[in-house]
């Protein structure tokens, strides 16, 4: 049973969590980094499957050959773009990586477990969705360590695979950037943007059927 200024703490890191570009030079001392590794890795997982592994990146040589085929997709998505959206999108810093101090890319192993995991079977993507709960973990705990942290997902993945020498098989799921910051957002930075608003809640409840 958590104390109130405990749940407090819990509710603050989900409201306040942000997703982070601007990194200064400050490094991370490794406890805090394993800190935050062990709680993605108590992330709870479909059939206990387990379908991690962490890449730890801090080489510049690497970090630089993966901003660059970010940079790559992100110039082949303005396409989709359009006058002052199309502007707005290319001057938009969606990723982090040659500055954050460390990278992690995350992957999952669809065939860890064996071919029938305990409640996977009939929605194969859970694995996915237990990779995605890890990040969420770590994210969390990044905000309780004072840590900013920037998911990063545009790439292809036959690039990252090739960079981090990645088998065919093992899906590069996000590349997670790490490090401290001088600009905390208040507020998540595509909603500061004017890019999107978030959506009103009581719009998404439903009672007993999506018509209700």
């Amino acid at each position: 049973m958590l104390t109130d200024n405990e749940k407090t703490g819990v509710y603050r890191a989900i409201f306040e969590r942000r997703d982070i570009r601007q990194f200064n030079k400050k490094l991370i001392n490794e406890h805090t980094l394993q800190k935050m590794i062990l709680a993605g890795h108590h992330a709870p997982s479909v059939g206990f499957m387990q379908p991690w592994d962490f890449i730890i990146i801090k080489s510049q040589e690497v970090k630089e050959r993966l901003a660059k085929v970010c940079q790559k997709e992100i110039q082949a998505l303005s396409i989709h773009y359009e006058d002052e959206k199309k502007t707005k999108f290319l001057t938009l810093k969606l990723e982090g990586l040659k500055e954050a101090p460390i990278t992690i890319c995350i992957t999952c192993d669809p065939t860890r477990g064996g071919g029938h995991v305990l409640g996977r079977n009939s929605i194969p993507e859970t694995d996915i969705l237990s990779v995605a709960c890890c990040i969420q973990n770590m994210w969390l705990a990044a905000y309780a360590e004072g840590i900013a942290m920037g998911w990063v997902s545009f790439y292809k993945k036959p690039d990252v695979r090739e960079i981090l020498d990645i088998p065919p098989h093992i899906d590069p799921i996000a590349l997670i950037s790490l490090g401290y910051t001088d600009q905390y957002p208040t507020m998540p930075i595509l909603e500061k943007e004017n890019w999107e608003k978030r959506l009103s809640l009581n719009s998404l409840i439903h009672h007993d059927s999506w018509l209700k």
